[in-house]
């Protein structure tokens, strides 16, 4: 044990001191912000500059009004199809819609032009606002008044309360939960194939450079690749609680610069300001669906999994570096394991996201290879403890697995040099008993 903590030792503080790490460290924090604080400043300063786009309307059927816009106005006139398409050319319109006789049950043949394709944004706003104005022509002709539908309907707020098996109830929210299981399965995903990749990258310099046949002479081939795994295990841990703590202290402070406030502090004054007005009724709410979150819970199974998973796959990575003499040779044996990391990532948006209690949900989030992201997905949505546990017990065991089944590869392949191995010779690998 004291071997393999001396070569965690090694493996932290060798990375750690490392300038690029510092670099790496510190400078994430404030490129992300910088950018995303770039963006809004380009989009305000478009917005604010950008002219006002007139869009010529021939209507042929004289019943279509298109509401103006900040963005885009519209022009109505008896003008022919020619004559305004040459507006456009022109540059005197920046686009022309054309609404030609339609059967109103069937609306076919309304098309834009423009000189350039239109945005989404723009194809979208005209196609609501006409299914709209065609919606109320059409209860308009069958007698019925679409105002007096606009005034029945309404919105409906749903209020979501779980009941555990003692009959107690939390007051839970969809958003938070889904946003919450996204953060933590995205994070475990990105650090498994970064810190990853990193393990074998380092296995395959101390290969190619001969260093790692010294350090087998003093210790065994499986400690010197638990000890890389756990020590760079350790730097990403470093590094992330610095980028939370540094971010964290970089949005009080910028937000405090330039007069801003908080989210959570938006949120707070607007939850006073309902108070007020609703009778404490959607503050009381507010803060039932903070109380109602486990934050234990998500917290310590963040941690186990954030973990369990480097683990297990950081195993394989170091089992793959050490078959190979460089990057490129490794590519081939990547598939195995980058495909169980895609399946869970995909799986995190199509099924868990969507419905943590399918079957499909279930078994992501129990098999190892695919739980560190899949049941991260789940924890905040509320598991049942046995299937926590059975969850966990799993990954352990396929934790164990995989070790022993790099191990297997690492013993022998980390001393081997010019050769190519094949899948066929790491199955020989693994069967060897000595």
């Amino acid at each position: 044990m004291d071997k393999i903590w001396l070569v965690i030792q090694r493996e932290y503080l060798s990375r750690v001191k490392k300038k690029s790490f510092l670099l790496a460290t510190l400078l994430t924090p404030l490129i992300f912000p910088a950018i995303m604080a770039i963006f809004v400043w380009i989009a305000v300063e478009e917005k604010e500059n950008q002219s006002l786009r007139i869009i010529e309307v021939v209507d042929e059927n004289k019943l279509f009004f298109m509401e103006s816009s900040q963005q885009y106005a519209f022009s109505f006139s008896d003008s022919s199809p020619e004559e305004a398409k040459l507006l456009v050319q022109n540059g005197d319109r920046y686009g022309f819609l054309y609404i030609p006789k339609i059967d109103l049950k069937n609306p076919q043949g309304i098309t834009f032009y423009g000189e350039e394709n239109p945005s989404m944004s723009l194809v979208s706003y005209l196609e609501s606002s006409l299914k709209k104005k065609i919606e109320d022509q059409r209860l308009y002709d069958s007698g019925i008044d679409p105002q007096i539908l606009s005034d029945i309907r309404t919105s409906v707020d749903l209020k979501s309360i779980t009941l555990n098996q003692k009959g107690e109830e939390k007051v839970s929210d969809a958003t938070v939960n889904y946003a919450i299981g996204f953060l933590a399965g995205i994070l475990i995903y990105m650090f498994i194939f970064i810190y990853g990749n990193q393990i074998m990258q380092g296995v395959i310099e101390e290969k190619s450079s001969r260093i790692v046949e010294i350090l087998v002479s003093s210790l065994k081939p499986f400690q010197l690749m638990m000890g890389k795994i756990v020590g760079i295990a350790g730097v990403g841990l470093t590094q992330l609680l610095i980028w939370i703590i540094l971010i964290g202290t970089l949005t009080t402070v910028v937000t405090g610069i330039l007069g801003l406030q908080m989210p959570q502090e938006q949120a707070m004054e607007l939850a006073q300001a309902d108070m007020i007005q609703t009778d404490n009724s959607e503050f009381a709410e507010i803060l039932q669906v903070i109380a109602g979150i486990d934050f234990i819970s998500i917290i310590s199974s963040f941690i186990f999994y954030f973990l369990g998973g480097y683990l297990l796959y950081g195993a394989l990575f170091a089992g793959i570096g050490s078959a190979v003499d460089a990057p490129s040779d490794a590519q081939q044996f990547m598939l195995p394991v980058t495909v169980p990391l895609i399946v869970a990532y995909m799986g995190l948006f199509v099924f868990v996201l969507q419905d943590p209690n399918s079957t499909t949900s279930f078994w992501l989030s129990i098999i190892p290879l695919t739980s560190p992201i899949a049941m991260m997905g789940r924890v905040s949505y509320g598991v049942p403890f046995w299937e926590l546990g059975l969850s966990m017990l799993f990954l352990i065991l396929g934790f164990l697995a995989t070790t022993w089944l790099a191990g297997k590869i690492y013993r022998i392949g980390i001393l081997m040099h010019g050769t190519k191995p094949s899948y066929k010779t790491l199955w020989k690998w693994i069967k060897s008993s000595n």
